[in-house]
Formats: structure tokens, C-alpha cells, sequence
């Protein structure tokens, strides 16, 4: 048999400003092995079927045939049919980075429809009037299509929504009934779109193998939908499914009713289970030594795992590749003006791993068992080099997001010395954990090498709790390493958890206060609180009694599995603190509200809170000036080359610096010592010598090892350290 063509598809929907990258992975993979694949995201793909003039046409005349029982927001958006019709395409180009020149004239007031969104929103005038023209042009695009996309999901498309496609019957899915009815329905207008897009697909690439990817709940409707469109009208297409839903969701799958509509489900990381699926469809390979593969025989629903082929390591599995996705085509939306946010919704961003899996894996709310938490693996830093210069060739992008679990501050430091080395710009973030090893020094050379944000978890900002669920921090440690990554010019986002085992309504509002002061203090710029769940495959969730939870449902049958409804037995937090802190974060995260009282974000009374008024920042001022002489640590210099300059018996050493030159006058011996010691220490193409380390050049100071101690406590020390000597 020939090998299989592969079609990846995104259904919708993820992001509109940027491809969600598991197709990117795995179409690099099997291209590396010859295998001829192709990709396409239908999500965006159908959501600029709808925002176009013939798409709101369709739209505006579906509604008129309704208008006797439309609510009256709809009715008045119908009223003003022309003016949202004339302004859908210049709005779409402007979005996509086409018609700049647009700005001006969609940042005046009035001049596109507003809607309901528009009276709703979080800003004031002030604030507004504050914003560039562009920021100005793209928050008003953005609540005009936030008003369209709740009108057509009002009227003509319940599922329909800006980041997300009838995510509710993913939440209510633990039968498969619930996906059977959702599809047996007749299709909507926007699934109309989404098929119509699919088969332009199909037809063109004419694949044998589709394989629909399902990162979250709202790609899973989508998914089924477009795997029965093909299964009525091709039959002979293998349909297969995969991607985090699954991983996290579908473990236990024993529906055989499932595979009506698709041939395989695999778990986990896709490059092993898709390449013994296509070998399998190849002739090469027996059925039954599919990997981490559901199947359906004999109405049975079968799991194959053959484990006699290692994993692919990260040096295996090829570069991402973004062909055939049209990046240009990708919309930046504005729903939130504060800067770390934006990361979310703004612009492409190249994704790459730093590291497979957690190097952590201990906390008791995570799915550390599962493959994609467990498995840790580094990527050799010099394939990443390798994977960023082949994605900037490709992209012609240089902003790149590493979407670890949690990259590893070495491996971090490792990347950072080999762009600096090597002279490669590039803009970057990615996930991490507030870890004590993100020294000021390592923010810094971070910072050097053009990291521009981080997001970790914080979870929940009690000492108590975060050693109750294993977090492996303090939120003191957590105030001191934002600090670090604040000095380096770095944002931070953070994770935020309310309900936790045993929290009771105390602790909730002391969590508040305190990540209020994390606010105020400018050591976090962004956060999301969410509530605790209890996942299936969490260490909770497989044993919830040893943490005082008792599980009420929802009883498996056969389908989806992972949110488990529980019962705290030793704590207490109703659900509406939820709505007092997403209140609170909504005004945080646009510098609104940070003095003050807690209480007053909550509907209902609540204590006050019981943490000093002065905690972070009394924290941060009593912290140490680093200077840290463990003698494993290397210097690491990241100006300019330096200039000696006689000055009487002494020297002055001149230090180039981007934004300013710095100067210490010291003794000769010492700047000499200096100037080597710098140059040594900067990053270069082909470095043939190591980083200096701290114990090596303790030797080579012209002096005795107590004025060198003598010398790590002066000023021009203390001057040379800032201007751009690191230790890491």
C-alpha cells in the first residue's frame, strides 16, 4: 500500500491572532520523514467566512426573516444594517496589519455602529483618549466584532464565539450522547462555513489520513462535526483524532459509537501514534502494534500500545513549520490595553519547547502522571538555534513563544548565552515557575537576550496552601523573583487558583490582598484567577478522600472524563468570591482599584484581611543586593568592549553601555585585570574558552584572596556588576 497523504486540521476555534501550533509540529515531523502532509486551521478559515460583507449579508438576511422575535439589541443592530456591512472588510484589513492607514478613521468616536459592547465597556473616556490612535482603532474593531459575534450567537449560531466553538457540550460530555445530539442537529450557519472551508481542503490535497487536533473543549464540537461531514460523503478517508483534550479526557474511552465517526483516537505526544498509524495504513505495520491508539473491532473498543519503539527525543522530532498556514490572514484584536495581555491576542508568535514535560512535576492538582507532565526531556540548545533560524527564514517572524510546561532556569540560561553568542535577535516568552534559581543576574541575561515576559502559576498565594497542593514555593520567594524579572524590564503574568482543598474564605481574602500589593508594587502585571477543579488524573483526583474532598460525579459513560465535582469536607469557598476576584483582576490589570479595600470587590461580606498593609514592600526593600560567590557561578558580560584611559597612577576603565558608558578608575593591575576579565566574559561566535567561573578568577586578581574579598565590597565593583557583569 502507498503511504498515506496527511491533511492536519485545526477546528475551531483557538486563537485568531496566531495558529495553535500542534499541526505546525507534527506536519514538520512527518515532511522531515518524506511523508507528504499538509495543514490548514479551519477555525480562522471560518471565522473570516463570516466576518466578511457576503457573510454578514447572509447573516443580516437570516435575521430579517426573524426579526418579529429578535431582543431589541439585535433589532437595533439590524436597523443599522449598511453601516456594519460597509465596515466589516476595512475593519478585517486593518486587523491584519493590512491597511494601517485605517487607524485614524476607526478611532473617531461613532464612526463604526456600537453596540451593546460598546456601552459595556471596562474603559473610560480618559483612559481611551489615553491610547494611540492605532490601540484606539483596534479597541473599537474589536468590540464591533465582539457585537457581532454575540448577535449571530444569540440568533443564528449558539456555538459561535470569538475563541471558542460549543465548548459547553465538551463541559457535559461524559456520554457520548451528548455529541450525538449536538450533530444529528441540523448544521448552523458558521458550521455551514466550517464544512465549506474543510472540503476546499479535502478536495485540493485529496488526502487518505485526516487528522483533527482538539487542544481544548471548544475545537471538540467542531472536530466530530467536520469528522461526520467526511465520513457521509468519504468514507474511504481514515479519520483520526488527537491533541490535549484527548491526552486529558478521553483516557478511558469505551464508547464504540465514537468511532461512527472516528477511526483512531491517540494520546499524547502525536509524532510515535501518528507515524505506527500511517505505517499501519502503509502495510508495514500490524494493527495491534498501533502506540497509545484507540480503535474500534468488532464493536469493542480497542487500546493499543506497543511500547518496543522509544519515544522520538527532542532532538528527533524535527522543526515546527507554519506551510500553508497563511499568517497573513490572522487577526490582532485589542480586549484588553494592559501589556501583558496583549502577548495573548496580538500578532503571530513562532512556537517552540524548550523542554518536554516538568522538571518539577509534584504539585497535586497537575496531571504529573500523564505523559506530557512526566516525560522531562531538555531540547539540545543547539537544535533550538537550529528551529529558530529555520522558523525566522520560513515566518520572516522573530517573536516566539516557548510553550513549555515550565522551562528550566538552565536550559533557559543556555538558550539565552548561545542567542547573545550568536548574534540573534529575537522577542521572547514562555512559562516558568517562580523558582529561586531566576536570580537578578539570570533575569537579567534573560532580559540581554530578548526575553520580554514570563507567565508561571502562583496558584494560591498561601504559604499554607501552596505546601498543601506541593507547589515547591513560598509566596515571599515568589514576590523576590518577580522583583528580579520587574528590575530586568520583564512582565509577568500570573496563575491564580481560589478553592483549593481546605481553603476557607479567610485565606481567599488574604490571597487577594496579597496579590493586590504584587499589583501595586508593578511586580505583576497581569493575572487569572480560576477556580479549583479536580481533575481524573491529578494525585487529588486519584485519591481525594487523603485530601478531604468527596467526589459527586459525574459518572463515566465512556466518553469524556476529567472534571470531577467534588464536595470539601474541611473547607469552604462559595462560588461567588469568584466574581469579587475576576472583578478585582479586570480593574488590576488596567491600574484600576489597587488601593482599595478587598472586601469591597465581593458581593457578600467577607473578614478583612489579616497580611501586613506594607508586606511586599517592605519585602522587596530588605532584600539582599545580590552578590552571590557560589564558585560554580560563570561571568557573563552583555556590553560593550571595554577602554583603558591612564589617569595619573591609576586607570580608568570606560564601559560602553546600549543607553549610556560607564566608568571606574582603579589601580592599573586591577583594570587590567578588569578588562580581561570582561573580555573573556562576552558572549562570541564559536566561543573556544568556557564563562569564566567565579573560583578561576579569584586566582588571577593581582592581589591576595582577602582584597579580593575587600574588592567585591567597593563601589567600582558594585559600578562594574550594574553596568552589565553578570554571574550565572
Amino acid at each position: 500500500m502507498a503511504v498515506p497523504r496527511v491533511l492536519l486540521l485545526i477546528p475551531p476555534l483557538t486563537q485568531l491572532n496566531t495558529p495553535y501550533p500542534s499541526t505546525a509540529y507534527l506536519t514538520g515531523f512527518l515532511r522531515g520523514r518524506k511523508i507528504e502532509a499538509c495543514q490548514a486551521d479551519i477555525g480562522i478559515e471560518m471565522v473570516l467566512r463570516v466576518f466578511c460583507r457576503s457573510g454578514l449579508q447572509t447573516i443580516f438576511e437570516l435575521l430579517r426573516k426573524q426579526e418579529d422575535t429578535l431582543p431589541g439589541e439585535a433589532r437595533q443592530m439590524l436597523a443599522v444594517e449598511p453601516a456594519y456591512l460597509n465596515a466589516i472588510d476595512p475593519v478585517i484589513e486593518f486587523l491584519q496589519g493590512r491597511n494601517p492607514s485605517l487607524a485614524l478613521l476607526l478611532a473617531r468616536p461613532g464612526f463604526l455602529p456600537q453596540g451593546p459592547r460598546f456601552a459595556g465597556q471596562q474603559e473610560n473616556a480618559s483612559t481611551l483618549r489615553a491610547l494611540s490612535e492605532q490601540d484606539r482603532a483596534k479597541r473599537f474593531s474589536t468590540l464591533y466584532l465582539e457585537d457581532l459575534a454575540d448577535l449571530i450567537q444569540t440568533t443564528v449560531s449558539p456555538h459561535f464565539a470569538l475563541s471558542r466553538y460549543a465548548e459547553h457540550i465538551a463541559r457535559a460530555a461524559s456520554s457520548f450522547d451528548t455529541i450525538i445530539d449536538a450533530i444529528v442537529a441540523a448544521p448552523t450557519l458558521t458550521d455551514q462555513f466550517m464544512l465549506e472551508s474543510m472540503w476546499t481542503h479535502l478536495d485540493r490535497f485529496d488526502p487518505s489520513l485526516v487528522c483533527l487536533t482538539v487542544p481544548f473543549p471548544g475545537n471538540l464540537y467542531g472536530a466530530f462535526r467536520i469528522a461526520h461531514s467526511i465520513k457521509s460523503r468519504r468514507p474511504n478517508i481514515t479519520v483520526a483524532l488527537g491533541g490535549g483534550y484527548a491526552n486529558t479526557e478521553l483516557r478511558r474511552l469505551s464508547d464504540p459509537r465514537v468511532f461512527d465517526y472516528i477511526d483512531y483516537v491517540t494520546l499524547d505526544d502525536g509524532e510515535r501514534p501518528l507515524l505506527s498509524l500511517i505505517e499501519y495504513l502503509a502495510g508495514t505495520r500490524p494493527r495491534a502494534r498501533l502506540c497509545r491508539t484507540f480503535y474500534r473491532d468488532k464493536r469493542q473498543v480497542i487500546y493499543a500500545n506497543d511500547t518496543s519503539d522509544r519515544e522520538f527525543s527532542m532532538a528527533e522530532v524535527g522543526c515546527p513549520t507554519y506551510s500553508g498556514l497563511t499568517l497573513d490572514r490572522y487577526l490582532t484584536i485589542l480586549d484588553s490595553t494592559n501589556p501583558m495581555h496583549r502577548l495573548w491576542s496580538e500578532g503571530h508568535w513562532n512556537k517552540l519547547t524548550v523542554a518536554h514535560g516538568c522538571y518539577w512535576k509534584q504539585c497535586t492538582f497537575c496531571d504529573v502522571g500523564l505523559n506530557y507532565i512526566s516525560r522531562y526531556e531538555m531540547t539540545p540548545t543547539d537544535r533550538l538555534i537550529q528551529q529558530i533560524e529555520q522558523l525566522i527564514g520560513e515566518t520572516g517572524c522573530r517573536g516566539f513563544h516557548f510553550v513549555d510546561e515550565a522551562a528550566p532556569p538552565a536550559a533557559l540560561k543556555s538558550l539565552a548565552l548561545a542567542l547573545l553568542e550568536r548574534g540573534i535577535i529575537i522577542s521572547w516568552w514562555g512559562n516558568i515557575r517562580f523558582e529561586e534559581a531566576f536570580t537578578p543576574d539570570l533575569c537579567r541575561l534573560l532580559a540581554a537576550s530578548g526575553c520580554i515576559a514570563v507567565t508561571a502559576g502562583l496558584e494560591a498565594a498561601s504559604d499554607r496552601l501552596l505546601e498543601k497542593i506541593k507547589k515547591g514555593i513560598t509566596v515571599d520567594q515568589t514576590a523576590l523573583v518577580a522583583a528580579a524579572f520587574k528590575d530586568a524590564g520583564i512582565l509577568i503574568h500570573a496563575y491564580l487558583m481560589y478553592g483549593c482543598p481546605s481553603e476557607t474564605v479567610q485565606e481567599t481574602v488574604d490571597s487577594l490582598e496579597r496579590v493586590r500589593q504584587l499589583f501595586a508594587a508593578d511586580l505583576i502585571q497581569s493575572a487569572f484567577w480560576h477556580r479549583f477543579t479536580a481533575t481524573a488524573h491529578s494525585p487529588i483526583g486519584l485519591k481525594p478522600a487523603a485530601h478531604g474532598l468527596r467526589i459527586l460525579g459525574p459518572a463515566f459513560q465512556g466518553f469524556a472524563e476529567n472534571d470531577l465535582h467534588h464536595q470539601d469536607e474541611r473547607g469552604k469557598t462559595p462560588e461567588w468570591l469568584g466574581e469579587g476576584l475576576r472583578r478585582s483582576l479586570l480593574n488590576y490589570l488596567e491600574g484600576r482599584g489597587l488601593t482599595l479595600d478587598v472586601r469591597q470587590w465581593f458581593d457578600h461580606p467577607v473578614p478583612g484581611h489579616r497580611v501586613s498593609s506594607t508586606w511586599a514592600r517592605r519585602l522587596i526593600k530588605g532584600r539582599m543586593v545580590e552578590n552571590d560567590l557560589r564558585a560554580e557561578r560563570r561571568f557573563v558580560w552583555f556590553g560593550g568592549q571595554p577602554v583603558c584611559e591612564p589617569v595619573g597612577k591609576k586607570t580608568r576603565l570606560i564601559l560602553p553601555g546600549h543607553t549610556a558608558d560607564h566608568a571606574v578608575t582603579v589601580s592599573t593591575p586591577q583594570a587590567q585585570w578588569l578588562d580581561g576579565l570582561i573580555r573573556q566574559s562576552t558572549p562570541q561566535n564559536h566561543l573556544r574558552n568556557p564563562y569564566p567561573l567565579l573560583r578561576e578568577t579569584k586566582t588571577t586578581f593581582p592581589g591576595t584572596a582577602q582584597e579580593f574579598e575587600i574588592f567585591l565590597k567597593t563601589p567600582s565593583w558594585k559600578k562594574v556588576r550594574n553596568a552589565g557583569l553578570l554571574l550565572v
